[in-house]
């Protein structure tokens, strides 16, 4: 493995190692004739990521007959996907091209701190939008009490204050550790199992604090979801006409896509002994949650939603009009 001894401070020493001051991303592929190509691939994600999740963030916005409890979740669930993924896009795109692939200690510590608070957010967002699911089919009358403008602002300020802590945890403890093995990280973002592989320090807090953490966020959203569905599942099927069931599970079907492909990947990636990582076969799950997923959520929200469909062939008629 490849270690630029230029990207190690000689006036920083903690006993007989060097510490590091900036690391390297080995990316997704060693092949330069793969790099192009990738680029190209992962550019066309981006910007249907940013075109998709920015146009539902707009859309939701202006559009009064979309300021609802669902609404207002999917617009901070656009805006976290458009985050955490601008978070990794950029940078992955650039070391496509670039040689060096670099990043700076202090440009890691913030781009963890920001991948994991947006995750967790997301994860959170997931849950509550499927709580909502259940008290809009389940107890209809109550919904607009229940799902209050003030209950939503205050539940979503608090998704955002838990994720923002408990990244700011995940990302102290990884960074208190000593980098002396290498400096080169085996992934295409600053992640912690990749930066735990590097560490000469003890790292079982930091494995501890991502099990439990990880697992508690995770299991609490999947539970969460799986209980509201199981509820509305049963409502659904008490319904007596063929029409209103499906109308009931096709908008609740699209979110448990969702759901399912999201939960899945990040089981697959953080709930498993250090020992069982795989660096390559992760990174390959890794691009589905960072890129694919946020790209899709829009498409999949959107795709057979008549409210959507209504609200954006209502702006682009007020476009066409106004021009």
């Amino acid at each position: 493995m490849f270690i630029d001894e230029n990207f190690y401070s000689e006036e920083m020493e903690e006993g007989n190692h060097s510490v590091v001051t900036e690391f390297i991303l080995s990316g997704l592929t060693d092949r330069p004739e793969l790099q192009v190509p990738l680029f190209v691939l992962f550019l066309l994600i981006y910007v249907i990521n940013l075109l998709g999740n920015g146009g539902m963030i707009l859309l939701i916005t202006i559009d009064p007959q979309l300021h609802t409890p669902m609404y207002f979740l999917l617009r901070n669930l656009s805006f976290c996907d458009l985050c955490y993924s601008s978070i990794i896009a950029p940078k992955l795109l650039l070391n496509l091209l670039d040689e060096k692939k670099s990043i700076s200690y202090t440009a890691c510590a913030v781009q963890m701190y920001f991948f994991y608070s947006f995750t967790d957010i997301e994860c959170f967002l997931l849950a509550v939008m499927a709580y909502d699911r259940y008290v809009a089919i389940c107890n209809p009358l109550l919904y607009r009490v229940t799902m209050s403008k003030e209950f939503c602002n205050q539940l979503v300020a608090g998704i955002y204050a838990v994720g923002l802590v408990d990244s700011m945890i995940h990302t102290c403890y990884t960074f208190r550790l000593s980098f002396c093995r290498s400096n080169v990280i085996n992934h295409f973002f600053c992640d912690i199992p990749p930066l735990l592989a590097l560490s000469c320090s003890d790292t079982r807090i930091s494995e501890i604090l991502l099990f439990v953490f990880s697992g508690c966020i995770l299991v609490g959203s999947i539970v969460t979801v799986l209980l509201s569905y199981i509820y509305i599942i049963a409502t659904i099927l008490r319904i007596p006409s063929a029409e209103g069931r499906h109308k009931a599970f096709s908008t609740c079907a699209f979110h448990l896509i969702v759901v399912l492909m999201f939960h899945g990947t990040q089981l697959f990636t953080y709930l498993r002994p250090t020992s069982s990582y795989s660096m390559d076969r992760d990174k390959m799950v890794s691009v589905f949650y960072t890129l694919v997923i946020p790209m899709l959520n829009p498409l999949i929200y959107s795709l057979r939603n008549r409210e959507v469909k209504d609200a954006l062939r209502k702006a682009i008629n007020r476009l066409l009009t106004n021009s």
